[in-house]
């Protein structure tokens, strides 16, 4: 048996030759990222920052403290990790470690070449089918190159700790670390389709999502009411509710749970993976012809889109003031209050 046949997949995958990032970047993701990778100086200023960030020494710790994976160690996911790239054309295999951490999590960071970073707590929870959507979720991090920003974000974060003390040094940093955490959480959503590119089962996809949030109770959880936490989310409540969605998020890396499940089913329903699943996708070699014009008007498009589809009490509000809706002060206070509107002389309608 060749290395290859003893390495295939479990059953038959497409396979995405010379896909760019860009065919499953969500709008907001990849505007940012086309914007970046045409500022001029943009390579240099990063190499210059990249002898003040500690890469050299998170692969130290990795290598010295962490299991990295091969053949010879943890050989499910290194075959895992090997096909994924396989179906995401990523030539370059990055490397790969487990680290022993009962939280289940997973990252992908590096300037120079990308690693993937699994804990124990993820390894023991998944299957064999949801762990190749993570594998598959992390390889598309760094086909990407979201690894770079994500190695600055925790740099950075780290930083803010440290000058705390200082309140403007602080504000700053913070600020930046602010924008670049929502630039983020978009790049999650982009990373939850590569995974689903490269496991190409949406259940096993929606099976980890829920297990990220509940734990290894798959026979006390249901997919459908699992979606349905997400539609209340979305749509409960009043605008003291939206305040506080916003409060909650902010200092997240990561979406949360239930919006990515909701967000990556949308996606597996939309017609833009049907056309890559049927071969239709930009490639890494028209990279270079991307307008960022274009890119930030795609990326507008979808942001009207999702204020004017929300049930988001705060985007429908902005939907309707945008509408040219009349009234505003009525709206803002039954918006705040819960309440249904007031008729002619102040009394509530009926």
């Amino acid at each position: 048996m060749t290395e290859s046949q003893e390495h295939a997949p479990s059953r038959r995958r497409e396979r995405f030759p010379e896909i760019s990032s860009r065919a499953y970047e969500h709008p907001a993701d990849r505007s940012a990222l086309v914007a970046l990778r045409k500022l001029t100086g943009f390579d240099t200023v990063f190499k210059a920052l990249s002898g003040l960030l500690p890469e050299r020494s998170l692969r130290l710790l990795f290598l010295s403290d962490s299991v990295r994976v091969s053949d010879a160690q943890f050989a499910h996911l290194h075959s895992m990790l090997r096909d994924a790239c396989y179906i995401l054309d990523l030539e370059k295999v990055p490397a790969m470690y487990v680290t022993q951490d009962p939280r289940p999590n997973a990252m992908c960071i590096g300037l120079d070449e990308p690693i993937i970073v699994v804990t124990t707590g993820l390894v023991e929870l998944l299957d064999e089918e949801e762990m190749r959507a993570v594998v598959g979720h992390e390889v598309g991090h760094a086909l990407s190159g979201h690894s770079v920003y994500r190695t600055i974000l925790l740099f950075l974060t780290s930083l803010a700790l440290k000058v705390a003390w200082i309140p403007l040094g602080n504000m700053a940093i913070m600020a930046i670390v602010t924008a670049l955490r929502e630039w983020f959480r978009k790049s999650e959503l982009s990373a939850d389709r590569a995974g689903l590119l490269v496991g190409q089962d949406l259940q096993a996809s929606m099976r980890g999502l829920m297990k990220i949030a509940g734990g290894n109770h798959l026979h006390e959880m249901n997919v459908d009411a699992f979606l349905a936490q997400a539609e209340e989310y979305e749509a409960g409540g009043d605008l003291r509710d939206s305040v506080l969605k916003i409060l909650n998020v902010l200092p997240r890396s990561h979406p949360f749970t239930t919006v990515r499940a909701a967000e990556l089913k949308k996606w597996a329903e939309s017609r833009d993976y049907q056309r890559i699943m049927d071969g239709h996708y930009p490639r890494r070699t028209e990279d270079k012809d991307t307008s960022v014009s274009d890119s930030f008007r795609e990326s507008a498009s979808h942001y009207a889109d999702s204020v004017r589809t929300s049930k988001d009490p705060l985007m429908k509000l902005v939907g309707d003031i945008a509408g040219g809706a009349g009234d505003l002060g009525s709206k803002l206070r039954d918006k705040f209050t819960g309440g249904t509107g007031t008729g002619t002389g102040g009394t509530p309608d009926a």
